[in-house]
């Protein structure tokens, strides 16, 4: 199983990490183990677990690191990162890493459905469990549909793309990718059409939806924050502003101090903050990786360290 997936933010990931090479890391997104590659050579005596849901990621995974007695290959979502880790005897880890979003493999291998370019079945598991977006696009009714579009893809034709899906769905279910990009274009103005691919914004959000991914996001780093002994490091790569701005809530209110009202002349509260940032604002790509990776053009990485 070929999972190529070029590491995003490679060097200023692991730098931000501040890596000791007798330390616990966990990859909580692993894919293609890019990212766990460059983890692993930085360790000595210390363990990585790699961490993903995907069946050819863990595959991949598995062949890649089969002879770094530093590696621990664990499948599973990383939402119940803290089960699996402390079911491994871990309790404290040093740093953490969430490459979040779908994989380049994933995008890129038409039969699992991630992609509104190519002919496949509507699938967009990421795990290749659960329910599919072929039952969600055909089962759901109008106004979750709309709903999730116009909150998870922040698309603002949302109403008349439900609709369109709707109607179509009342003739035949839609079972395809191209069905469901179809529909789409056909349910946003013309001038909407000219701007990059009109589906995008709408697969996005099925996909979210399919997978659950903010929730799990929110949970995921909770627990990684939580196990980080003093002085972890937790780096979070995004890639829409969704994803974005939940990891950057969560990282300010634990850099947060006092709760207390500007007015008190006192602190009454006792909130000390847990964390401080790494960067004040997110890292991005510089003009080589643009140019080498275009996909790294809306990443954003963000390094926060438990105090």
């Amino acid at each position: 199983m070929d999972f190529e997936h070029i590491p995003v933010l490679l060097s200023e990931t692991i730098e931000g990490l501040a890596i000791k090479e007798n330390g616990i890391y966990v990859d909580c997104t692993a894919g293609g183990g890019g990212h766990s590659g460059e983890i692993l050579k930085h360790l000595t005596t210390g363990k990585l677990i790699s961490i993903d849901q995907d069946p050819d990621a863990i595959q991949t995974l598995t062949e890649k690191f089969k002879k770094n007695e530093n590696s621990i290959i664990v499948m599973g979502n990383f939402g119940n990162m803290k089960d699996l880790l402390e079911l491994r005897g871990v309790g404290r880890i040093d740093g953490a890493l969430f490459d979040i979003g779908v994989s380049s493999h994933q995008l890129d291998t038409a039969s699992r459905g991630f992609s509104f370019h190519e002919e496949a079945p509507l699938d967009m598991r990421m795990s290749q469990n659960g329910v599919t977006a072929e039952e969600l696009v055909n089962t759901l009714p109008f106004e979750d549909l709309r709903k999730i579009i116009f909150e998870y893809g922040e698309e603002k034709y949302a109403n008349s793309i439900a609709r369109g899906i709707v109607a179509r769905r009342e003739t035949k279910p839609i079972t395809t990718t191209l069905e469901l990009a179809e529909i789409v274009k056909e349910n946003v103005p013309q001038r909407v059409r000219r701007d990059g691919h009109p589906a995008r914004k709408t697969f996005q959000a099925i996909r979210i939806a399919v997978n659950d991914e903010l929730t799990v996001l929110e949970k995921g780093l909770d627990d990684a924050f939580s196990m980080l002994a003093k002085g972890g490091r937790l780096a979070v790569i995004t890639f829409h502003s969704l994803e974005d701005r939940i990891v950057k809530q969560k990282m300010a209110s634990w850099c947060q101090g006092c709760t207390c009202p500007k007015d008190f002349p006192v602190c009454v509260c006792g909130n000390k903050p847990k964390a401080r940032l790494v960067h004040k604002k997110p890292v991005c790509a510089n003009e080589t990786e643009l140019t080498q990776n275009p996909r790294s053009r809306s990443a954003k990485l963000r390094i926060c360290e438990k105090i």
